[in-house]
């Protein structure tokens, strides 16, 4: 059976980072996994058992000082209910084999399926089951909407897995356009796999064309130029916003305040710089009005109109 792009991007991302998976079991999860030592990551058709085939789509071995773990990693975009049924069997297999305790871990950007993948899975006698397999699910209500470095606290892995469970979605566009300024703080290499990761989960959706431009546009500008003001937006806020208003109003209060506006001002920055890329002439009233606006919502709305519209003032239109 073939497997789709989207499908694979949602569990070997943590092939890239395995760092990435000790951090979703601890602080998304609530698994307290201890101290890691190391993450292996093993070939998945170590899963399979012949003449039956079953395998996970990625398997990894977490070495801790609460002991061993072997954890499967299990990308599914809607409901399977076969699938389903290999889970139990995957999971007391690996168990066996590794001699290790084994964690199931559902990664999946619908939250329809998120809902029937966190069901336990028994079989058995009704009412007294003799196996009862719970999955730990990565979806929409569990890996959070990310729109800067600040909220990723400084991991860009964080932020992809972000943006593969909500960029397809209404939020994407806030999550994309600063993850694609982002990026250009990173390595070529580094910045070239995570870029085909976001690209191979937004396979299939609208949001494929906005991420494509935003990545020729940031390719066309000066790159380094482009990180380095995002740095400084970033450290901008944090200082001045942030501490500045937590002073006034409480320290915790107004960071978070802090942060609120500093993402309003961001968005509203990224629908005129769009517009601008693009050549179109944007004039005083249209810049005051975005600049005025103060709804994340309403300023997603007008950034995905910023690459269609011909005339600025258009991505007002009702």
């Amino acid at each position: 059976m073939s497997v789709s792009a989207h499908h694979e991007s949602l569990h070997q991302v943590f092939q890239e980072d395995t760092e990435l998976l000790a951090m979703a079991m601890e602080n998304l999860l609530g698994l307290e996994v201890g101290v890691v030592e190391s993450v292996e990551v093993l070939d998945p058709t170590a899963t399979e058992l012949r003449p039956i085939e079953r395998r996970a789509d990625s398997l990894f071995l977490v070495h801790s000082s609460l002991g061993q773990f072997v954890v499967v990693v299990e990308s599914q975009g809607k409901r399977d209910d076969d699938k389903r049924r290999m889970w139990p069997f995957t999971v007391a297999y690996c168990a066996e084999k590794f001699e290790a305790e084994a964690v199931l871990i559902v990664v999946t950007d619908s939250e329809p399926t998120e809902k029937w993948a966190t069901a336990p899975i028994e079989t058995g006698f009704p009412g007294f089951p003799t196996q009862r397999t719970c999955a730990h699910v990565l979806g929409p209500s569990t890996v959070p909407v990310i729109h800067s470095l600040e909220e990723a606290d400084d991991n860009i892995s964080l932020w992809v897995l972000s943006s593969l469970v909500h960029g397809r979605g209404r939020r994407g566009a806030g999550i994309l356009e600063p993850l694609a300024a982002a990026l250009w703080l990173l390595s070529v290499e580094d910045r070239r796999v995570f870029t085909v990761y976001v690209e191979a989960g937004l396979t299939g959706s609208p949001a494929l064309n906005i991420w494509r431009q935003l990545m020729t546009t940031m390719s066309l500008k000066n790159p380094h130029e482009s990180a380095m003001w995002y740095k400084a937006k970033l450290e901008e806020r944090a200082m001045k916003k942030g501490l500045e208003k937590g002073r006034e109003k409480g320290r915790e209060e107004g960071r978070e305040e802090g942060r609120e506006e500093g993402r309003e001002a961001e968005r509203g920055h990224s629908v005129l710089r769009v517009l601008e890329q693009r050549g179109l002439e944007v004039s005083d009233e249209v810049r005051a009005r975005v600049e005025a606006c103060r709804d994340l919502e309403q300023l997603d709305v007008l950034f995905d109109r910023a690459f269609a519209v011909e005339r600025a003032a258009e991505i007002f239109a009702d």
